[in-house]
């Protein structure tokens, strides 16, 4: 009997891992919605996780998405600049500048707040560099 609990917690956590890539993709397709000119990219690289981090960018970095045991992990570079009206921040509240969204097995996302906030990211990002441009 002790042999099998190991395999239903294998279990589990394959499952959750597929929950969690599902979860990833859906947040992908979100974000092509929201702005169609962000770029993903694999970032970061380690041997925990070879494939790097998904990152997706315009004009800077907007977020990062992690897959981690118990969650996703949206990470927005400049979060705290940005306007959460349905408070889907709920991670890094404390921090000055980013801010993350956990999302956990069965949490479900508002998509038109999250791609709101992917289009004031953006619209921050291009402004910071058309600030920069102005100063040169």
């Amino acid at each position: 009997m002790s042999l099998a609990q190991p395999r239903r917690q294998s279990h589990r956590h394959q499952c959750g891992a597929i929950g969690a890539r599902e979860t990833l993709d859906r947040i992908r397709t979100l974000i092509r919605e929201a702005d169609p000119d962000a770029v993903e990219e694999a970032k970061w690289p380690k041997a925990a996780n070879p494939a790097g981090v998904p990152t997706w960018s315009h004009d800077g970095i907007i977020c990062t998405g992690e897959i981690y045991k118990d969650k996703v992990k949206l990470t927005f570079m400049h979060g705290a600049a940005l306007k959460d009206p349905s408070r889907l921040f709920n991670a890094g509240l404390d921090g000055g500048t980013r801010r993350g969204i956990d999302i956990h097995e069965g949490d479900h996302i508002g998509e038109r707040a999250f791609m709101a906030l992917i289009r004031e990211a953006t619209a921050l990002n291009t402004a910071k560099n058309a600030a920069k441009g102005k100063r040169s």
